[in-house]
């Protein structure tokens, strides 16, 4: 089994980031790091120098996945997946951390043109359709993960369909006042989930109280932070009457509206979204996403427009799965 810069940063202790700094000479990196990543790697029988033997041979053997939040808690499990389908293979990994301040287009435009990759896993970046097309013309076999674009294969959850189930489950439980904690609605998932949150309520004859659809004032990371959760769990405590229970957008979000109903000593049932490893510790209900699956489809699509660059576009949406703990436990209604 092939080495990776994930098995290189887990042994180093830093962050993958700082790994593929190292690797692509940044000087946002010390020396003293610098020198501790190369002789692991060294150790490991990893050879970065590789992506340059590749370019001589006008291949780089390398794959780029380009992420807005190398943070980003989803992130981190889908480049597990990612990780495992290429360890059989002979290409190595670069993972280029785009910045939210900036154009994230302009961003991920750049990084085509350099070409120093054979393909590329673009992770929950949300362009236009227009950006998409544009992207298209640059010829480079490109796979969109967790959006859609008619122009690219891309492998997403059906957003809609897992809010509307959690939305449902307490529809179903007899519970009336129901909220949702999201998060910035310039992301294609928030305005995905807005919609499965609304369209349950509506299926159900209740009318939709657009009061009952919060966020918190903390948009790092459009919104999907601990922080954004704790504080839009504050604000619907302040409501009168109280929701008597809450779907929020993300786990992420979750974990922090959890610990406001911890410090306000109020509780009150809550579903998230993703099922990140934390959410099973915290014993957190959720709408599970497969994301390593989606890592490895993805790699999977990938190879198979590297082989064959004429096939037909190729979409695959999971259906997110209901997983049931003690958050919604926490109140008998």
């Amino acid at each position: 089994m092939s080495v990776t810069i994930y098995d290189i940063a887990k042994q180093a202790g830093v962050s993958i980031a700082t790994v593929s700094r190292v690797f692509n000479n940044s000087n946002c990196v010390s020396e003293k790091a610098r020198t501790k990543i190369m002789a692991i790697a060294k150790e490991m029988g990893y050879h970065p120098q590789a992506m340059a033997q590749g370019l001589a041979r006008k291949k780089s053997k390398l794959i780029s996945v380009v992420v807005p939040v190398i943070s980003n808690h989803f992130f981190m499990e889908v480049l597990e997946g990612i990780q495992d389908e290429l360890a059989s293979t002979d290409f190595d990994l670069n993972i280029h951390n785009i910045k939210l301040s900036d154009s994230i287009f302009e961003q991920v435009e750049y990084s085509l043109k350099r070409g120093m990759a054979e393909g590329y896993l673009i992770t929950s970046v949300h362009l236009e359709e227009k950006q998409w097309k544009v992207l298209k013309s640059y010829n480079v076999p490109l796979i969109v993960i967790d959006d859609f674009s008619t122009e690219f294969d891309s492998v997403s959850v059906d957003s809609v369909e897992g809010a509307y189930n959690a939305t449902q489950y307490f529809v179903e439980s007899g519970f009336e006042r129901i909220a949702m904690i999201s998060a910035l609605n310039r992301s294609k998932p928030v305005r995905e989930r807005i919609l499965g949150y609304k369209r349950a309520l509506e299926d159900a004859g209740k009318i939709v109280d657009e009061s009952l659809i919060v966020s918190g004032e903390h948009t790092d990371r459009d919104g999907f932070t601990e922080k954004n959760g704790y504080e839009a769990m504050i604000k619907i405590f302040n409501m009168n009457p109280l929701p008597d229970a809450c779907f929020v957008n993300s786990d992420i979000q979750a974990l922090g509206a959890y610990k406001a109903m911890q410090d306000m000593q109020t509780f009150i049932p809550i579903i998230g979204f993703d099922d990140i490893q934390l959410s099973d510790f915290f014993g957190l209900s959720t709408m599970r996403q497969p994301m390593r699956e989606m890592g490895r489809m993805a790699v999977h699509k990938l190879l198979q427009r590297l082989e064959n660059r004429e096939q037909k576009v190729s979409h695959t949406v999971f259906s997110p799965e209901l997983i049931l703990r003690k958050s919604t436990e926490m109140a008998t209604h």
